[in-house]
């Protein structure tokens, strides 16, 4: 059930000995060392990702005594540019988790995800991850971890207000209206800051049914529908002083959340770890579909960050055996919960689903089905977002023509494409 390509290991029959990739001493096979760069989704030491992957390694090294797993962690702040810079020293780690693939896959520098894993493991992955980990037909991208967006509203503000949660953009312009007479500070925080604009900004233009990409997966940033969205918010919300005290181009998504943790929003999109610091604080907190122009949207935004596997080392065999006990469920799983993400895998996501102690991610589960991702297997896509990130913010600000804003943007993707 496994395959491999031209790395795989060999017996050398004739000579009644297993030539190993990890090397071949005098008496016997020097032990592999697997070098992994990984990003932490933890709030603190007590439950970075060190902790997580420390553990991980340990288990199946009790397993595979040939094998050390050695993990570095980095904050999401560093992790990417970490990695390039190994890659670019020459000194790849065998595996990174982190936020793009596509420009190594470019490169030629990372193994194929079907020379890795055995069978059941890559068709386990939920299909659309799977397919968005793709360049031309072949996935590199192994998914690692997900979420999708939903609206949160406070539910005590809304019912001080006499509101119930919005289904339209309508509805949730007029519940911002009701909350600003209330008193509240952001009525609807709307993060078009550097920190994460690209997200905020992808949740909108599919709740008015455009996109970064069109059907065929070319860039349509400045398309009438995204023109539409972006004239909409600066017109009904940013204008009318519907999104708070700051900018929507100077407020970054961390800072709305901690905001609504403060009972500080009305409503914002959000993820599944908001969830948690709301309740930290004790916000009592609704979630539902993000609005659409007429109703609920159809689509909503799925995020998956992503595992590589670097051809350098040669630890093909090692690597793809490591990787099938990262991706069983019970280790699937165990990630999911202990960071109120999404599973990546059909099997662990129905376990999910079924279970009573996942309940509160359930919404975001139903979401998943049909979210759709970040033109992530796009090498383009690394400065598309860069650039969005920069100057999204402008297309609401005063004195600014959305229009002309995103077809700078455009710009940008089509020379960047």
């Amino acid at each position: 059930m496994r395959r491999r390509g031209k790395g795989t290991i060999a017996v050398v029959s004739a000579l009644g000995m297993t030539a190993l990739l990890g090397g071949c001493g005098a008496g016997g096979s020097d032990k592999v060392t697997l070098r992994l760069v990984a990003a932490d989704y933890g709030s603190g030491k007590s439950n970075g990702s060190q902790r997580y992957w420390d553990e991980l390694a340990a288990s199946y090294e009790s397993s595979h005594p040939d094998v050390h797993v050695d993990v570095t962690v980095y904050s999401w702040n560093d992790v990417d540019r970490k990695v390039r810079e190994l890659v670019d020293a020459g000194q790849a780690p065998d595996l990174a988790q982190i936020g793009a693939y596509a420009d190594y896959a470019d490169e030629d520098l990372l193994y194929r995800a079907d020379d890795l894993l055995s069978i059941p493991t890559q068709a386990d992955f939920v299909s659309q991850l799977a397919t968005a980990g793709q360049v031309n037909g072949v996935q590199y991208g192994m998914p690692f971890a997900a979420s999708t967006r939903v609206l949160f509203y406070n539910k005590t503000l809304f019912a001080k207000a006499g509101l119930s949660a919005p289904k339209s953009w309508a509805d949730l312009a007029d519940a911002a209206e009701a909350l600003k007479a209330e008193g509240v500070t952001y009525p609807y925080a709307l993060p078009l800051g550097s920190e994460e604009a690209q997200a905020e900004t992808m949740q909108w233009m599919l709740s008015g049914g455009g996109g970064y990409t069109d059907t065929l997966g070319t860039y349509s940033i400045d398309s009438a529908q995204n023109i539409d969205t972006f004239s909409w918010l600066k017109d009904e919300l940013v204008d009318k002083d519907l999104t708070g005290p700051v900018a929507p181009g100077e407020l970054n998504r961390a800072d709305a959340f901690a905001a609504f943790a403060k009972g500080e929003v009305g409503m914002l999109n959000g993820h599944p770890s908001l969830m948690a610091m709301a309740e930290k604080k004790g916000v009592k907190f609704g979630m539902v579909t993000t609005p659409g122009v007429d109703g609920p949207s159809k689509s909503t935004l799925g995020v998956t960050d992503w595992m590589t596997a670097f051809k350098k080392n040669g630890h093909q065999e090692e690597v793809g055996d490591f990787l099938d006990f990262v991706y069983s469920d019970a280790n699937v799983l165990d990630f999911s919960r202990r960071y109120d993400l999404l599973p990546v895998t059909g099997s662990a996501s129905e376990t999910m689903a079924a279970a009573d102690q996942d309940k509160d991610l359930r919404p975001f589960l139903d979401e998943l089905v049909s979210s759709e991702l970040y033109p992530v297997g796009e090498t383009s896509w690394a400065t598309v977002s860069a650039a969005i990130k920069k100057n999204i913010g402008k297309a609401v600000a005063a004195g600014q023509d959305p229009k002309s804003v995103l077809a700078l943007l455009q710009t940008t993707a089509t020379q960047a494409d």
